[in-house]
């Protein structure tokens, strides 16, 4: 009775897909667990298993998922990546980011002109908090406080930092992490502390690390003239945005009403709609938003490309999109993933970024 790992790929056209299976031992018994997504990007991951169960019985779900898999196509390849489970997936870690309001393009001035407020590279990729507990265990932690797999050169590096204990937050974007921000430090809790305070505390920390290393850094921009020539740049080489955060402020779990500390600005607009229905005979799926009532409401179609699966009704999907009309409707919507780290609840219209009116617009008004 031993462990089983199977690193399976899939690539045709612009697909090129990665679906992980693990058998492993777990207490008295074993349990299966997958990973799977676009090759280079964060996993998704799941369990076919609830709980430990015989050998014989994992072996048989194991044997069947990677037939499965085989049948479609998906074949091994050594230059795969590995992927690090957990047995905690899904359990709550008792730790929770800040999130972040919106802010216009008419609202950035006062943010260049304050000192007060630096800038930071808002990255693409997925919300995640890294923990390393005092024995030694690296865990990541996505944005609604879950414990969940993550990519195994992410680990790695942790490892290498040299703490005893520590939170930190960032952006997973592919195999690299981001890191922004850290709110605590061999057992010392500095999310009180001012940004400025955490942001010497977190490069003395990594400092260390090579240059290669899959976790970094993500440095601030500080005075207007660096905020307005790094917002130029970050917006000429197609980043998703930029972040303002108050040097002087503290570090606060979850979202304040309006404004904040931190608040972030995108360069092209996305939204987390949930997916309604399919369209029948072809890749595409009908999305909705909800209403300040909690109705749904259809806001237009979106293709699925080649190299994503069509996520099932009731999914949450990041959207990126040009504008919104008048009612929700989505103005060249691109599908860019399943978000299993936001809530349906948290689909709402008051995401959505409108059609700017024109001279003409408001002569018809």
């Amino acid at each position: 009775m031993q462990e089983e790992h199977a690193h399976l790929f899939y690539r045709e056209g612009s697909s090129d897909k990665v679906y992980q299976a693990h058998l492993v031992k777990e207490g008295s018994g074993f349990v299966v667990r997958f990973e799977f997504g676009r090759r280079g990007q964060t996993l998704q991951t799941g369990a076919k298993t609830a709980s430990p169960v015989p050998y014989d019985k994992a072996k048989a779900i194991y044997d069947k998922l990677v037939k499965e898999k085989s049948q479609k196509g998906y074949t091994p390849d050594e230059s795969g990546k590995a992927y690090v489970g957990t047995s905690k997936e899904e359990q709550v870690s008792g730790v929770l980011p800040q999130l972040l309001n919106p802010i216009e393009e008419k609202e950035l001035e006062p943010f260049f002109k304050d000192g007060n407020f630096w800038m930071q590279e808002k990255f693409d990729g997925r919300r995640m908090m890294l923990q390393k507990l005092p024995n030694g265990t690296i865990q990541a932690i996505n944005r609604k406080g879950l414990i969940v797999g993550f990519p195994a050169a992410i680990q790695e590096a942790a490892l290498v930092i040299n703490a005893i204990s520590f939170i930190l937050d960032g952006e997973a974007v592919g195999e690299i992490y981001h890191v922004f921000d850290c709110l605590e430090i061999d057992g010392k809790d500095i999310a009180s502390s001012g940004y400025q305070d955490r942001c010497r505390i977190t490069i003395l920390l990594l400092g260390p690390l090579p240059s290669n290393s899959a976790v970094h850094w993500v440095g601030c921009y500080v005075s207007p003239e660096e905020k307005r020539k790094g917002f130029a740049q970050l917006r000429a080489a197609n980043a998703e945005g930029v972040v303002f955060k108050d040097k002087n402020a503290s570090y606060h779990a979850g979202r304040p009403n309006s404004g904040g500390s931190q608040v972030k600005y995108k360069f092209y607009a996305t939204c987390s709609a949930v997916v309604q229905d399919h369209v029948p005979g072809k890749r595409s799926v009908e999305l909705c938003l909800l209403d300040a009532n909690g109705d749904e409401i259809f806001v237009g179609k979106v293709t699925i490309p080649a190299n994503h699966r069509i996520p099932d009704i009731g999914k949450v999907a990041e959207i990126r999109y040009l504008y919104a009309y008048p009612g929700g409707a989505l103005y060249q919507p691109v599908y860019q993933g399943e978000r299993d780290d936001i809530d349906r609840e948290a689909c709402q219209l008051a995401q959505l970024k409108y059609k700017p009116k024109t001279e003409s617009d408001e002569e018809d008004a």
